[in-house]
């Protein structure tokens, strides 16, 4: 074959391969769209399950933490997740049933004398909540609770600031108008530090509240509080008297903040003002005398909180605990909090984590072993309310199997 030929054979061949390479094949327009149409149901559809079983493993990523008893060891399995290797922590679950048993408080352990609900004189329960600590969540599920238990869950209006403090007039006008004006079974919730109802010659209601890691809370309000949709709904909410803070201020990093000795960072032992940034915890278990409740990281206050919270709480629970905090309640305040476990599951699996930041970055070493040195006291009470809560569980546990009772 001559040098011509064979190139005009091989132009052909390319020919006809570009023919086949870039064919199109008409299809009918209802077709396109069908295929379209396909290609869209098939992204909803994995779309709508991921975010199910994304839900579905959240629920059980709750429901499975260690929060059983069998967590205890007297069934044979094996603490898991945060409880893991801590064995002998007595602020775990297993620590202080080890504790106990160790000390010989359990064999006289029973829920009835842990129990404050029966000495309530109303038929209130007042959850004084504590900033930062899923109340929002406490509070949608009291909303349900309500229809399916027969009462009405209230709360305070809203304002542009919260009174977490009141001198002794303002609280007793406080709790005629908006506490104890109800006639049936009711909760109200107010952000607001302890009320001494025996100092105000007023009869005393089931009191509850929430409690969370001093540090983790107090990092989820540094960036809740900068966050665009807190200052949108503020903004939307108060118009003018909502003044939008300087760009610096949100771009703030805590991090940072902490370690530059930024004032707004600075924790200083006995501090009396700062009670924007909610560092004080405590506060809202040790009462409204600000010559003891206010010094931060004060030892007065810390007792003063445990012993309010010792004898006058019916509950106060942890989210970090959730399995134990909703059997607690639903143990020792039945009337209002039955089916509590059912409820917050499902409604969990409808609104997720309300208030939160996943945008959060993360706490740096320094800045946490910082923050630790300086909030002792916070710590400490923390764990003293984590502590009481365990006891309550277990003790509910072992009246309610006589046989595990005989076992330890």
């Amino acid at each position: 074959m001559s040098l011509g030929a064979d190139r005009s054979y091989k132009m052909k061949l390319r020919d006809v391969e570009n023919a086949f390479k870039y064919r199109r094949i008409p299809y009918p327009k209802r077709s396109v769209e069908l295929i379209a149409l396909l290609a869209i149901s098939c992204t909803f559809f994995l779309f709508m399950h991921t975010n199910k079983l994304n839900s579905r493993l959240k629920e059980m990523e709750v429901k499975l933490q260690p929060s059983e008893f069998s967590a205890l060891g007297l069934t044979g399995n094996h603490v898991s997740g945060h409880d893991a290797g801590k064995h002998d922590d007595i602020n775990t679950l297993h620590g202080t049933y080890q504790y106990l048993k160790s000390t010989g408080q359990l064999t006289h352990l029973n829920a009835a004398q842990l129990n404050n609900t029966p000495r309530a004189q109303l038929d209130t329960i007042f959850f004084n909540r504590v900033t930062k600590t899923g109340s929002e969540k406490m509070m949608e599920l009291l909303k349900i609770l309500a229809k399916r238990n027969g009462f009405e869950a209230r709360r305070d209006i809203e304002g542009l600031y919260e009174v977490v403090l009141m001198d002794p007039q303002y609280a007793k006008n406080f709790l005629h108008s908006d506490v104890l004006n109800s006639t049936g079974p009711n909760t109200y919730t107010k952000h607001v530090a302890f009320i001494d109802f025996d100092l105000l010659d007023e009869p005393w209601p089931i009191y509850i509240n929430l409690v969370r890691d001093p540090i983790e809370r107090l990092v989820s309000w540094f960036y809740y509080a900068r966050a665009p949709w807190y200052l949108a709904e503020r903004r939307e909410t108060f118009g003018d008297k909502a003044v939008l803070p300087s760009v610096e201020w949100v771009r703030k990093d805590f991090n940072e903040c902490i370690e530059e000795h930024d004032p707004e960072c600075v924790y200083e032992q006995m501090e009396m003002g700062n009670l924007g940034d909610h560092r004080r915890q405590s506060l809202y278990f040790c009462g409204h005398t600000t010559s003891v409740c206010m010094p931060f990281n004060s030892h007065e206050s810390m007792q003063r909180a445990k012993r309010n919270v010792e004898e006058h709480y019916a509950v106060v629970g942890t989210w970090e605990d959730t399995n134990i905090t909703l059997t607690v309640l639903e143990a020792y305040i039945p009337k209002y909090f039955a089916g509590a476990k059912d409820e917050y599951y499902a409604l969990r699996s409808r609104l997720g984590n309300v208030n939160r930041n996943n945008f959060r970055p993360t706490l740096s070493d320094k800045a946490r072993a910082l923050l630790t040195r300086n909030m002792t006291r916070e710590i400490e009470l923390y764990q003293f309310i984590r502590h009481r809560l365990y006891k309550q569980y277990i003790a509910f546990k072992l009246d309610q199997d006589p046989k595990l009772r005989e076992a330890t």
